[in-house]
């Protein structure tokens, strides 16, 4: 059973991810990127236990003191840190699903970004130590599945529904669908990246599994 103050970290660290970080004073966007950024490389090259907020405080080159006014401890900074990533996969992954050329080609474009962020060493290190913290800090955990994978296949399912809906595709099950791609996709690479069997993809390699990906989706789903 967990302690009131495990509980009350979990609170807070999914509160910072569901208003993006704390108001008042710590509100100057760009001074708390450069605390992100800091903390980014310090949880990188550390890991969430050896990182601490004099290691942080250094790396983002801020005084202790800014440091706090825009989060309260180091699970707040993680949670904001998730938060901000997940936003900039979303943004990038939205830019791709456009309707206005081939389904090939869209998911050509698709497959190769979303091997390569699960294959990239920093998205690797992430999900290490959010399994890391995953009995100390369950909500984050879960924020950053749904920040990734979970998300990343619903945008796809979105796209797969509307060509479904306009009779390119047959589905009986766009979600199902959309994560089948995702995992051939990614066949192959992201848990060798995840083991240490091997560093990250490179597009030569993703290539070719990708284009595999699409030729067996559209044989099983093209209209």
């Amino acid at each position: 059973m967990k302690a009131i103050g495990e509980l009350d970290t979990v609170s807070r660290a999914k509160k910072c991810l569901e208003f993006q970080g704390r108001l008042g004073a710590g509100e100057n966007p760009a001074k708390r990127d450069q605390i992100l950024d800091g903390a980014k490389k310090v949880f990188a090259a550390n890991g969430y236990d050896g990182a601490s907020m004099n290691d942080i405080t250094r790396a983002a080159g801020v005084s202790k003191g800014t440091i706090y006014v825009y989060f309260n401890n180091k699970e707040e900074l993680f949670a904001a840190l998730i938060y901000r990533e997940r936003e900039r996969m979303f943004d990038r992954v939205g830019s791709l699903l456009v309707d206005n050329k081939p389904i090939e080609e869209v998911l050509f474009d698709f497959g190769m970004m979303f091997t390569r962020h699960m294959t990239n060493q920093n998205t690797v290190k992430s999900i290490r130590m959010v399994l890391g913290v995953l009995d100390d800090m369950p909500e984050v955990a879960k924020m950053f599945l749904n920040s990734g994978p979970t998300r990343g296949a619903h945008q796809l399912k979105d796209y797969l529904q509307r060509h479904a809906e306009q009779g390119d595709l047959i589905l009986d099950d766009p979600l199902l669908a959309a994560k089948q791609f995702a995992e051939l996709c990614t066949a192959g690479h992201f848990k060798p990246c995840l083991f240490n069997e091997r560093e990250q993809a490179t597009d030569e390699e993703i290539e070719p599994v990708v284009r595999s990906a699409i030729r067996v989706f559209l044989k099983a789903y093209a209209a």
